[in-house]
């Protein structure tokens, strides 16, 4: 035993001979006056209750975290990717609704339309001509990168990012938002009659001011420094960067619109806005903001409070669609242009064409916040226990807000979380390769400031690890298409293969867990036994929903070409079919094992290419767990789990419960119709 183990485990000792076993019991005691059931329920609706349990809760994780940190690895579905799952989710859906509405516009597109464009269209996108229109380019390779051009200082080191500007708590262990300090109904509308909804001047009509020079950033803050209200919206890139970059930034007044180069004024953009972001008087007017949120943390030091996410107000309206393009559409008559959508943003100077994009994000927005907070404020309650839809709306921005930045870290496991993983049937001596090559295109990335996807896609990884080449020809072979990253470092990736291999033993207990996990379980009370029923027959009966997991990697687009475009199909299952097997364990508990039968009712539909490629790029947050529809999943090496049933729900409580689980078994349903295949690789 060496000398730092004979400390460990003194102060261990000291510990336990200790104050420990008094303050524990005086914790357990003290316990028992927290609430339960419905009456914590009832009170967690109540900031007062809400805050200091939520702090009790960060402060319990953390400290759990760091007993933890010395334990054995964790696969992807442990509760750490449950939230991020929820994310995911509802940003496919709303993404998918943006595809969809593309995918019908490109088709009614005239031939002379190819004139939208004066962008000089990349050569490997002639092939979208046949469309009727030029397109957008996703990556422009000749671009300077403007980390070097603008001298763009990144931090991508391996360690977590600092939120240098804010407060920690009082015992260290994390960040304290600014927001924290605020109450959400500090921000809800309180006159809601008195507003008149005023459109905008057509776009052409309105002053705009592209900002470029220190001198137009301050007289910018000036301006924000005088309005009640104004609107955002970010272009951002992360195909040629390793966090990502913001490469625009759109603030629209009610009468103004303005455009800041954010390469150009990088450094000075926080120090000028920081605070009128911050202002919790000022109300900032963004839509889906949870990716633009984190990216202001990130690159400028920027936490907004006081927002109204007018893709919350969607959610909360129960629109037909939740996009930016639907709203522009239903409230103001515009129809929007989006092929720009995942355009290369970096490139400068700006297209007009682009330019012009960029100012519909924003022009409206004010407007359409005035009339959605009507509709909010007119809108009746589900019931008379929950909020009111404005409030939900205004819930639903501040949890927005309250998001912090963090930064993707490598650890021993990342290659599990690797889309692909767990579909992919790999054998040790494959799985040690990909471990070995996620590390390499990591150390590379940060090095270089690229996105792991731009060194090395993650389709070409698996199609390296299941071929197992060990000579720089037997890649050569392999490779199918142009890698920068991989022609230069020949060598370097052969070796790493080899080295990987000799420690493919150690994978084995690996390869057995993945192949045992199967988080295909779904727990109810209150079924008859020995009765089968389809899930949507399941959702109907008087259910109190438990636990709800199912398996995101059954089937996976064999395109996987990290944010590369490309020309694929989206494949929806029109139907998901569950075959639910149900058995009488014992008294008060029921335990279900759901099977999916994922090869029901395939239906395939051909997109454009541009719509595919919109598909391909929906997301670059890989999915690494199983997807919960109330609690948060826990790893399990078993296919059934087991809860008692509760004798003291009511039917007034279990009619509430029902109406939930068929809201998200419909939500859950529509997820569960889209191919994963799009999700970033």
């Amino acid at each position: 035993m060496t000398k730092d183990h004979i400390a460990e485990v003194k102060s261990l000792e000291a510990l336990i001979g200790g104050s420990f076993p008094a303050n524990l019991s005086k914790l357990s005691s003290s316990s028992r006056t927290i609430p339960t059931n419905r009456d914590f329920h009832s009170l967690y609706k109540s900031d007062e209750f809400k805050r200091p349990i939520d702090e009790i809760a960060r402060t319990s994780q953390c400290v759990l975290e760091t007993i933890g940190g010395k334990k054995s690895m964790t696969f992807p579905g442990d509760d750490d990717a449950y939230e991020s799952l929820v994310k995911v989710n509802d940003e496919i859906l709303e993404k998918f609704d943006d595809s969809i509405d593309e995918f019908k516009r490109n088709r009614k597109m005239e031939e002379d339309s190819k004139k939208a464009i004066d962008v000089k269209v990349a050569e490997s996108n002639k092939r979208f001509e046949k469309h009727g229109k030029a397109k957008a380019p996703f990556h422009l390779p000749t671009i300077t990168k403007p980390q070097e051009e603008y001298k763009i200082l990144v931090e991508n080191a391996n360690k977590p990012f600092d939120h240098v500007l804010l407060e920690k708590s009082e015992d260290g262990l994390r960040f304290v938002h600014p927001l924290e300090k605020l109450s959400v109904m500090d921000f809800v509308d309180k006159n809601l009659t008195e507003i008149i909804p005023v459109k905008p001047l057509p776009l052409e009509e309105t002053p705009f001011k592209l900002v470029d020079e220190v001198k137009d950033l301050e007289d910018l803050a000036a301006t924000l420094q005088s309005v009640e209200e104004f609107a955002v919206d970010l272009e951002h890139n992360q195909y040629r960067s390793f966090q990502g970059l913001t490469c625009l930034m759109q603030i629209s007044t009610r009468t103004e619109d303005y455009i800041v180069d954010t390469f150009k004024l990088w450094d000075h953009i926080g120090p000028h806005l920081r605070e009128l972001f911050k202002d919790p008087k000022k109300k900032k007017v963004m839509h889906g903001a949870d990716h633009d949120i984190i990216w202001l943390q990130r690159d400028f030091g920027i936490y907004v409070c006081n927002l109204f996410d007018t893709g919350q107000a969607s959610r909360v309206l129960k629109l037909e669609r939740k996009s930016l393009e639907f709203l522009l559409k239903h409230y103001c008559g515009v129809a929007a242009d989006k092929q720009y959508q995942n355009a290369d943003w970096r490139i400068r100077p700006l297209p007009d064409v682009m330019t012009r994009y960029a100012r519909e994000d924003t022009h409206y927005l004010l407007y359409i916040y005035d009339v959605m907070r009507i509709d909010l404020h007119t809108m009746a309650k589900e019931d008379e226990q929950s909020d009111s839809p404005l409030v939900e709306a205004y819930k639903g921005s501040y949890d927005v807000c309250m998001q912090l930045y963090e930064k993707e870290l490598l650890t021993g496991d990342s290659y599990l979380h690797t889309y692909g993983v767990r579909s992919g049937n790999l054998n040790a001596v494959q799985l040690s390769i990909v471990a070995g090559l996620c590390e390499w295109r990591d150390r590379i990335a940060r090095a270089d400031d690229e996105s792991t996807g731009y060194v090395l896609p993650n389709k070409t990884l698996f199609d390296i690890a299941k071929d197992m080449p060990i000579t720089t020809a037997q890649l050569r072979r392999l490779l199918k298409s142009k890698h920068p990253y991989i022609e230069r470092n020949f060598d370097a990736v052969i070796s790493v293969i080899r080295r990987s291999m000799q420690n493919a033993a150690a994978f084995e207990p690996v390869v057995q867990s993945l192949k045992d996990w199967r988080p295909e379980t779904v727990v109810e009370k209150n079924i008859e036994p020995k009765i089968e029923k389809t899930g949507t027959e399941a959702s109907s009966s008087s259910l109190s929903l438990k636990k709800f997991s199912v398996d995101d990697s059954k089937k996976q687009s064999s395109s996987g070409f990290g944010n590369l475009p490309s020309k694929r199909k989206l494949e929806s299952d029109k139907k998901v079919k569950e075959e639910v097997k149900v058995s009488k364990s014992k008294p008060n508990e029921v335990i279900i094992v759901v099977d999916d039968d994922d090869d029901d009712d395939d239906e395939s539909y051909e997109q454009s290419s541009e719509t595919a490629d919109a598909l391909n790029r929906v997301s670059e947050t890989p999915s690494n767990g199983s997807l919960s529809m109330t609690q948060k999943p826990k790893i399990c090496n078993k296919e059934i789990i087991v809860l008692d049933d509760d004798d003291e729900s009511e039917n007034d409580s279990e009619s509430r419960e029902e109406e939930e689980m068929r809201r998200r078994s419909e939500k859950h349903r529509r997820f569960m119709n889209m191919k994963r295949g799009f999700l970033n690789i």
